[in-house]
């Protein structure tokens, strides 16, 4: 008996969720790699079947009955494969009822992008989601964002005007990364740019730069004094994050703003996720919007629209400008597309 109920149960997980995914499939765009799908598909636009519609009536009854176990189990199942990360699907399954709960109806339609349900969703999974921070510096639209190897490279772009760059400098010579920092800070002087110096917080603060960008490697990393040093500091902070549970994350830290991506395939770093595609970052920057926000990860001047169009303010790009043929020219036509 057991193994018939088992049985029908994971027949309708499978039945519901295979609905769900011909709603949502914008979410999988991209997520291999396999090209850009634009403009974005409305779910609302989906051509359903009589059957499927009878599927989302079903939904919407279960939620009814106060019987919602089988409703998150498919919820998570869908998220799992629209190739969502395993706490990602669970994040987004248990934000999904609360937001239903919220509006006193399941939405088959209608991804949640409510910030506080996420906020439950979050605390109900990780029991120790650390403290919640006061927000850091406030940070204005950002425009292009340049992420640059070296403080030629920073000088060059400042003095072409570039708004936004950030010294990504990788190397093990501890004197040769101070100086590199501190002759980025001397470039941008007497200029608009904002400069961002990766990873190195402390040496970012000695120097006088404007902010520090952070990955979640560095967060975990960082010890309380050295969050509470870098708020004190007045310092803006940049976190990097790849999906629900990572933004989830960086929202307790309040930063300036946050960096979205990778949201093409790059092949510039080992990225630990799957390229996040236009569809997600549509729904993440809907999610985030209280935040300054930044698409990076493989992008260029073809899909620069495309990123601005999710709601992101800003847009990171590095191949666009140090691979182009006349760097400061490229950069100038770049933010002609802000």
């Amino acid at each position: 008996m057991n193994n018939i109920k088992a049985s029908s149960t994971s027949h309708q997980v499978l039945a519901w969720g295979n609905v769900l995914f011909k709603l949502h499939r914008a979410l999988l765009t991209s997520a291999h790699g396999e090209g850009v799908t634009w403009p974005l598909p409305d779910p609302l636009g989906t051509p359903l079947s009589p059957p499927e519609l009878l599927q989302i009536q079903e939904m919407k009854e279960a939620f009814k009955s106060q019987d919602r176990a089988l409703l998150e189990s498919t919820l998570e199942y869908v998220a799992r494969v629209l190739a969502f990360e395993a706490l990602d699907a669970q994040l987004i399954a248990r934000s999904w009822i609360n937001q239903s709960n919220r509006e006193s109806e399941f939405n088959a339609f209608k991804w949640p992008s409510h910030l506080a349900d996420f906020e439950s969703a979050w605390q109900t999974l990780i029991s120790n989601s650390g403290s919640v921070w006061e927000p850091s510096a406030g940070s204005p639209n950002l425009g292009l964002y340049a992420v640059l190897p070296n403080s030629q490279w920073v000088e060059r772009m400042a003095q072409a005007g570039v708004p936004t760059v950030q010294l990504r400098f990788k190397s093990n010579d501890t004197k040769a990364i101070e100086r590199e920092i501190h002759d980025s800070v001397r470039a941008v002087q007497g200029t608009a740019t904002r400069l961002f110096i990766n990873d190195h917080w402390l040496l970012a603060i000695e120097a006088g730069a404007h902010g520090v960008h952070l990955g979640q490697e560095d967060l975990e990393a960082l010890e309380i004094q050295g969050m509470e040093h870098i708020k004190r500091s007045g310092l803006l902070l940049g976190l990097s994050t790849h999906g629900y549970s990572e933004m989830m994350n960086a929202h307790r830290f309040r930063p300036s703003y946050m960096a979205l991506g990778a949201v093409f395939p790059t092949t510039l770093k080992q990225m630990k996720t799957l390229p996040q595609g236009l569809g997600r970052l549509h729904q993440y920057a809907n999610l985030m919007q209280s935040y300054s926000l930044v698409g990076i990860g493989g992008i260029d001047e073809h899909t620069i629209p495309m990123a601005l169009a999710s709601g992101v303010g800003s847009v990171a790009v590095v191949r666009a400008i140090t691979g182009a043929p006349e760097p400061e020219k490229e950069a100038k036509r770049l933010m002609k597309l802000f």
